[in-house]
């Protein structure tokens, strides 16, 4: 009764118990402050539960396109970006897919899942994309999907190979949910490149993993498609109001990003040699020590492919930090030194 296709997927599963730090999720240490919550709690008593929300979440849409001076109808809104990306893979004409593992794994997910071929362009020595060698494999791509900073090796890619990609006029999905650690994004692009679908999400640098949002940027007739085939009604009335509620106040948000990467620098210089540069809340760390910090109560991600023997870390609160950097002076028998 069950596709075989469905059956050779394995659930997607994380670490779950009791331990004291959790570095292993890419979210933000920083709750919304007491006060916004308040906020949004004020905006939701004004709002009928018994009514569904906006079909196509034209508030929440508005409220990002005032805040990147741009249309709404260059705006898609998604319940995460992840439900974005299931859609992206249906939209366009083509036969595969094109990702650059090490990546984030939900693109060839989604394709795979939809019956459509995966072709993978690895990333370079420096975990960089080669944009000529996607060009080459691009020719009837339905879709080209590139993460800048990447997950989980944390860089930005370079701008000239991005374009590069780009002129090849194959829809081009740039995620860029890291990018407010990165200090830099692209996204203005898309009026150059009607081919180019930039993704970003509330998840990281807002603190919004809890309530899914994520959003897209793109040509207007790529987002007219799009709500062509997207589920009515996907983004709740709480999620809505969050975001837009949260955006208000996303100076204080940027302050946050900001000692975010304060925090990933001191960490990356404690950690020397182990550490490669990031450009995101994480820190991609050579590393082999995954089970020996579970048993210290600290959880990490555990890599695996062509970075098996390395542990993703996210960063944390300082202390969280510190117990990370202590457990690892330990591991390596004081190597590290003292904090």
């Amino acid at each position: 009764m069950i596709r075989e296709l469905v059956k050779s997927f394995q659930p997607y599963r994380v670490v779950e118990g009791n331990y004291r730090v959790w570095l292993d999720k890419n979210e933000s240490p920083y709750d919304l402050p007491g006060w916004v919550k308040e906020e949004i709690f004020e905006e939701l008593k004004e709002i009928s539960f018994n009514r569904y929300p906006h079909i196509v979440s034209m508030p929440a849409r508005e409220a990002i396109a005032e805040f990147y001076d741009l249309s709404a109808e260059n705006i898609a809104v998604g319940n995460g970006s992840d439900e974005l990306i299931g859609y992206l893979v249906r939209l366009f004409k083509g036969d595969h897919v094109i990702t650059t593992p090490p990546t984030f794994g939900m693109y060839s997910f989604y394709a795979k899942l939809n019956g459509i071929p995966v072709v993978e362009v690895p990333l370079g020595e420096n975990f960089t994309i080669n944009g000529e060698m996607i060009a080459r494999k691009s020719k009837n791509a339905r879709a080209i999907f590139i993460a800048s900073p990447n997950n989980p090796t944390g860089n930005l890619q370079p701008e000239e190979e991005i374009i590069t990609v780009l002129e090849t006029g194959r829809p081009v999905i740039l995620d860029e949910a890291y990018a407010e650690f990165a200090g830099k994004s692209l996204w203005r692009l898309i009026d150059d490149y009607p081919n180019l679908i930039v993704l970003r999400t509330f998840s990281k640098a807002f603190g919004l993993a809890g309530i899914r949002a994520g959003y897209m940027l793109a040509n207007e007739e790529v987002v007219e498609a799009l709500y062509r085939i997207k589920s009515p009604f996907s983004v709740g009335i709480m999620t809505m109001v969050t975001m837009i509620v949260t955006l208000r106040h996303a100076d204080l948000m940027g302050k946050r990003a900001k000692k975010i990467v304060e925090e990933r620098e001191r960490v990356k210089k404690r950690l020397g040699d182990l550490a490669y540069p990031s450009d995101a809340n994480f820190l991609l760390v050579k590393l082999n020590a995954y089970d020996e910090l579970l048993k210290r109560g600290i959880v990490v991600r555990k890599l695996s492919g062509r970075l098996k023997g390395h542990i993703r870390v996210t960063i944390g609160r300082k202390w969280e930090n510190d117990a990370f950097l202590k457990a690892v002076g330990e591991i390596l028998d004081g190597t590290m030194g003292d904090l």
